[in-house]
């Protein structure tokens, strides 16, 4: 297996190096770590050559940037990481695991928050409960997928909200989902910013909405600042 990282970053200065340490202290030397640059305006490329990533530039956008580093990336095996989520130890194992397994096509972690107490714990078992028994996925996850149903399925959607969702209903029906046993950290910055209340249920109502037809473009504009 070939395992190919895909990091999309709009200044993100201040939290993509430890999300590379981590990802680079798993990674066997024929892997890939490959940084896509929606255009910041920080010292964002500093640190991602400092953390021994491939730097790109790519179109702002999450979708586009995530196409644009699989169009780049060389590995069977692509996972995309948001650049505030650590991958927890052994996870290339878990992975290689996984995917000895031919009906695993695709597949996410379960997560947890980096901060934030006993409510943010409960959140964060919601999330990886509700993935679990829908068979879903959101990008702070850190979803991976067999290069070649990622090709099938034409990559993400380039919309401007939840390409990850979209991608994540399109590839359940190719294939089993695997769930390495370690869990990814992700930053609470959302919550701590907004209050978990009602951050919780902004994303959850435009989830909602989303999943019942509502355009992501006419959703897009209460979901700016948390991208």
């Amino acid at each position: 297996m070939r395992l190919s990282i895909v990091v999309p970053v709009l200044d993100e200065e201040a939290v993509l190096g430890a999300t590379l340490a981590a990802a680079r202290a798993g990674l066997d030397r024929h892997d890939e770590l490959i940084v896509v640059d929606g255009g910041s305006a920080d010292r964002t490329a500093d640190v991602a050559r400092a953390g021994g990533a491939e730097l790109i530039a790519g179109d702002r956008g999450r979708g586009r940037q995530m196409n644009a580093g699989a169009a780049r990336a060389r590995g069977d095996l692509l996972l995309f990481l948001h650049a505030d989520t650590l991958l927890p130890a052994g996870f290339r194992a878990d992975l290689e695991r996984l995917v000895a397994d031919g009906g695993i096509r695709w597949g996410r972690f379960d997560l947890e928050f980096d901060e934030g107490g006993p409510l943010l714990r409960l959140i964060a078992r919601l999330i990886s409960g509700r993935s679990r028994i829908f068979r879903s996925a959101t990008g702070d996850q850190a979803m991976f997928v067999r290069r070649d149903e990622f090709e099938a399925e034409g990559g993400y959607r380039e919309a401007l909200l939840f390409e990850d969702v979209d991608l994540a209903r399109r590839l359940r029906a190719r294939g089993r989902m695997g769930i390495p046993a370690g869990r990814v950290v992700t930053s609470a910055r959302r919550w701590r910013r907004r209050g978990v209340w009602a951050t919780t249920f902004r994303m959850w109502t435009l989830k909602s909405l989303y999943l019942a037809g509502v355009p992501g473009e006419r959703l897009a504009k209460f979901y700016r600042d948390e991208r």
